[in-house]
C-alpha cells in the first residue's frame, strides 16, 4: 500500500528567508570583494617581488630588500626615526665637540657636531655632513661613528648638522638650519681653524638633496663659498613622486611621495615648488661647484641622479658619476655588504672624491 498524498503548494522562497534569495547579502559581497582584492593585492606584491629579485643580485639581497616598511604615516616615520636615530659611537683618537648655533628666525638653537684628530692641520679643509632619513628621519648623532672614521682617515674638521625635521617643520626650516651652519662655519674659520677656500659638503639621501640645494644657494649668495658637493644617491626630484608607482628596496615609493610630501609642505603636484626646494627643478646649474654623484643602479633615485648629473654636465659643471649595478637604496650602509665588489667601488669612489675635493692624498 503506498499510502495517501498530502498536496503541498509550491515553494515560494518568502521576502524574509535569506537562505532563498538568489542575491548575496550585502555582507556577503563585502566580503568576497575584500577577499578579491586582497588576493589582487598579494599577487601584485609578490609579482614586484618577483620583478626586484630578478634585478637585484643575490648577494646583494636582505629581507629588508624584498619587504621593505613603507614610510606613510607619523606611526612609521615614528619607527623610522627609532631606528635610524640611536647614537653611535666615537671613534678612538677623535674629538668630537657639540656646539648650538643660533637660528636666524630665533626659534632656538642648531646643534652641531664637530670632530677632528688631536693632530689635524688647522689649515685643513672641512667637511660639511648632512644626514639623511627622507627628510622625515634620520639625526647627526647616528653618525658619530661614520663622521669621526672619516676626521680620522681625512684629517680634516668635519661637521654634522642636526636639521630640523618634517613633516612638524616643513620647508625652509631644514635648509635655513644647514645655511645658517654655513655661514657660522665662515664667521669662526679661525677659531674653528680651517681654509674657508675648501668646504665641501656632503650628504646622502634626503641629506644629498639638501646638500645639493644648499650648494645652489651658498652659490647664489655669493658670500660664503662651497668648493665642492659631494651627493650620495641624493633625493633631488619630487616628481619621482608623480609617476608610475613602482617596487623598490629600503626607500620605496609610499615612502617618497610622503617624504616630499612632508617636506614641501602639501600635496605634490600643485604648481612650482619654491627656489632652493627640489635641486632637480633649478634650471640654470652654470656656475655650480664641482660635484660627485653616486646612485645604486636599483634606487628608486637613479633616473633622477642621473639627470641630474647630465643636467650639470651640460651646464659646464665637472661632475663625476658612478653607478653601481645592482645595488639598492643606501646600500653602501649594509654592513654584510661591505666586502662586495659593487660597494667597493662606489666607497673607493666617494672617498677619493672626498680627498680630492679636501686636497688629501690618497693613502
Amino acid at each position: 500500500m503506498l499510502g495517501t498524498r498530502t498536496a503541498r503548494a509550491p515553494i515560494r522562497p518568502d521576502r524574509h528567508d535569506l537562505t532563498m534569495t538568489t542575491t548575496p547579502a550585502p555582507r556577503t559581497l563585502a566580503g568576497t570583494a575584500l577577499l578579491g582584492a586582497a588576493t589582487w593585492a598579494s599577487w601584485r606584491q609578490l609579482t614586484r617581488i618577483h620583478r626586484l629579485r630578478t634585478t637585484i643580485p643575490p648577494h646583494l639581497r636582505t629581507t629588508q630588500t624584498l619587504f621593505p616598511v613603507p614610510i606613510t604615516g607619523l606611526r612609521t616615520t615614528r619607527w623610522l626615526r627609532s631606528a635610524l636615530d640611536s647614537p653611535s659611537e666615537v671613534v678612538a683618537g677623535v674629538t668630537h665637540e657639540i656646539h648650538r648655533v643660533p637660528r636666524r628666525d630665533g626659534l632656538g638653537a642648531i646643534e652641531v657636531h664637530t670632530y677632528e684628530r688631536s693632530d689635524r692641520d688647522r689649515g685643513s679643509g672641512v667637511l660639511l655632513h648632512l644626514h639623511g632619513g627622507g627628510f622625515v628621519g634620520g639625526s647627526a648623532a647616528a653618525g658619530h661613528a661614520a663622521n669621526s672614521r672619516r676626521a680620522l682617515d681625512l684629517g680634516a674638521l668635519v661637521v654634522a648638522v642636526d636639521y630640523r625635521l618634517a613633516p612638524e617643520n616643513p620647508f625652509p626650516a631644514a635648509l635655513h638650519d644647514c645655511h645658517d651652519v654655513v655661514r657660522w662655519l665662515h664667521e669662526h674659520t679661525e677659531d674653528l681653524g680651517f681654509d674657508p677656500a675648501r668646504v665641501v659638503v656632503y650628504g646622502e639621501s634626503a641629506g644629498g638633496g639638501l646638500a645639493a640645494c644648499l650648494t645652489q644657494l651658498v652659490h647664489d649668495e655669493g658670500e660664503h663659498p662651497i668648493s665642492h658637493q659631494v651627493l650620495s644617491y641624493p633625493m633631488l626630484d619630487d616628481r619621482t613622486a608623480l609617476r608610475r608607482r613602482t617596487h623598490h628596496a629600503v626607500w620605496t615609493w609610499s615612502s617618497n611621495r610622503f617624504g616630499w610630501a612632508s617636506y614641501l609642505g602639501g600635496a605634490l603636484g600643485r604648481g612650482t615648488p619654491p627656489p632652493y626646494a627640489v635641486a632637480a627643478r633649478r634650471e640654470r646649474l652654470d656656475g655650480l661647484p664641482a660635484a660627485w654623484i653616486g646612485v645604486g643602479g636599483c634606487d628608486l633615485f637613479h633616473a633622477e641622479d642621473v639627470a641630474y648629473a647630465e643636467s650639470l654636465r651640460a651646464a659646464g659643471v665637472e661632475c663625476e658619476l658612478v653607478v653601481a649595478p645592482g645595488l639598492h637604496h643606501a646600500g653602501d650602509a649594509v654592513a654584510a655588504f661591505a666586502d662586495t665588489a659593487e660597494v667597493r667601488a662606489f666607497s673607493v669612489s666617494r672617498d677619493h672624491a672626498l680627498r680630492r675635493a679636501l686636497d688629501v692624498p690618497d693613502p
